[in-house]
């Protein structure tokens, strides 16, 4: 196991909390993210965070919430970075919401490539994939997990969870994350992967890697296409993710599949290095 991998399984805990609120926390991302919100928790959950928060010394605090209890956090100081409708079965809304307790946290934000994602949003960028007799997309399993821990080693310096770990990869693919991959040769080039959440009715698509060779080949939007018709094969309506602001292709990659922007959480994971800002797109299928 490499230093990467010991730093986010031993900082970054994923636990449940309350009565079965789900968080994840860490000095890695210097964050508490509530996951889950169990509805018995709602009226305590702000100021269990924050104090949580104050006590660790993280700096900011993120929640994935339902709309009915935005005003809950509101009142402890929160504030709501994105939104996507119709998020929870096809009915109830999700506000993404967040607390920062550090102005540092807010400072030196990426005002370019704001801008860059401003003109992005401008010009409506639309189309499928073309299709390619090159590569082959198909669904990965436990055999594959080596390999997957290994493109995602090469690709990312640090990822908001331990994603270079093949045991963490086969837990979350016995725990409803289906995994996809673009082949090339027999060769696995190219992952990505959808982390259902069946309660919720919604699926977040993630984890999106290309080796450096075979980038340019808009892999990303073969392999998020074949997800979409499993998701959809899985009775999932809601689809979403959390795309890096500083990766203009990846933003591309959803808006060309009709993904519309839902917000920005501003400097908000640690991923490529770097405690970046992170954009919200969503879609109904």
């Amino acid at each position: 196991m490499n230093a990467y991998k010991e730093e986010v399984i031993v900082s970054d805990v994923v636990e449940e909390i309350g009565n079965g609120s789900l968080i994840q926390h860490g000095k890695h991302n210097d964050r508490i993210y509530l996951m889950k919100m169990d509805k018995r928790d709602a009226i305590s959950l702000p100021e269990t965070l924050t104090k949580m928060a104050r006590k660790e010394g993280y700096t900011k605090v993120f929640c994935k919430i339902p709309k009915w209890a935005a005003p809950l956090f509101y009142s402890n100081g929160f504030i709501m970075e994105a939104s996507i409708p119709q998020f929870y079965n096809n009915e109830e809304d999700v506000f993404f919401v967040s607390k920062f307790l550090s102005s540092d946290r807010l400072l030196n934000l990426e005002t370019e490539k704001l801008k860059d994602l401003g003109e992005l949003l401008y010009i409506k960028r639309n189309g499928k994939p073309s299709a390619t007799s090159q590569y082959t997309i198909r669904p990965l399993n436990i055999k594959d997990a080596g390999t997957i821990a290994d493109i995602y080693e090469r690709t990312f310096a640090t990822y908001p969870f331990p994603i270079q770990d093949e045991e963490f990869l086969m837990e979350a693919m016995e725990n409803d994350t289906f995994y996809f991959g673009a082949e090339y040769n027999g060769k696995i080039v190219a992952v990505a992967s959808a982390e259902i959440d069946r309660k919720g009715g919604n699926a977040e698509m993630t984890d999106f890697a290309t080796l450096k060779a075979h980038q340019g080949n808009r892999l990303a939007s073969l392999i998020l296409q074949t997800m979409e018709w499993e998701m959809k094969k899985q009775g999932i309506d809601s689809l979403y993710t959390i795309a890096r602001l500083n990766s203009i292709p990846m933003n591309k990659t959803f808006l060309r599949a009709n993904y519309q922007y839902a917000g920005t959480l501003i400097k908000n994971t640690n991923i490529a290095g770097n405690i970046e800002s992170m954009n919200i797109l969503y879609k109904h299928i």
